[in-house]
């Protein structure tokens, strides 16, 4: 399994963004593969996790026009700042009570 870690640092993200983000989600899930994603904000700060099942996976999404699109309009308008990171997960520990 692998993760990607999107950080950002966001302007005003708004309606438009909620809106991409779900679409985005939507198109990663269902045509891609994607199997969870988290985010999370504090303050300015933006956190991503998707997780994959191959890199494969990854790397088609990360090819898709729309997503594309989506990412240039998130450098143009909603990020100042990011990074992503792949790694891959080869050990995993949980607890639930």
């Amino acid at each position: 399994m692998f993760v990607v870690i999107l950080k950002a640092t966001v302007g005003d993200l708004g309606q438009e963004y909620a809106e991409a983000l779900e679409q985005m989600k939507k198109l990663a899930f269902e045509e891609y593969g994607c199997l969870e994603f988290t985010s999370m904000m504090d303050g300015n700060k933006r956190m991503a996790l998707s997780y994959w099942e191959s890199e494969e996976q990854i790397r088609r999404w990360k090819q898709n026009s729309e997503h594309l699109k989506t990412q240039d309009q998130a450098q143009k308008t909603w990020y100042t700042s990011y990074s992503v990171q792949v790694a891959e997960i080869t050990r995993e520990y949980s607890f639930n009570t």
